[in-house]
């Protein structure tokens, strides 16, 4: 299953914020690097988020930002982030994680016709860990 994304102006629109906003909270570690997807289209290069996560995070921001500085709670996401089991895949294209709790299945495939899913192994390494 294909993850749904969400355009760069889309987001703008939805949220209400600025180009600047959403790149200061970038910056500031708010919002990851690896949400940023560059995408080609038919009016040149775009950006896309995963709408799910990005929306979530969106939404904490815009709730915290008047109570708590945003220097704080780039700490706060930071020390949440750093405490929670990761998956992280490497390839010739660059380098993405996934969060253990988030992950349904993981499935390994050979590309013909044979696979397992290893994904209670998961399950247990996030357990034990």
């Amino acid at each position: 299953m294909e993850e749904k994304l969400i355009s760069k102006k889309e987001l703008l629109e939805r949220y209400s914020i600025s180009y600047g906003a959403l790149y200061r909270w970038k910056r500031k570690g708010l919002i990851p690097e690896e949400w940023f997807i560059k995408k080609a289209t038919v009016t040149g290069q775009e950006t896309f988020f995963p709408e799910a996560l990005i929306c979530e995070r969106m939404a904490l921001i815009q709730k915290q930002k008047d109570d708590i500085s945003l220097d704080d709670l780039s700490r706060q996401l930071r020390h949440e982030t750093e405490k929670r089991a990761v998956l992280r895949i490497k390839t010739s294209f660059g380098e993405k994680s996934f969060y253990l709790n988030e992950i349904q299945s993981l499935i390994l495939d050979d590309g013909g016709g044979n696979s397992a899913d290893i994904t209670q192994t998961l399950l247990n390494f996030e357990k034990n860990h």
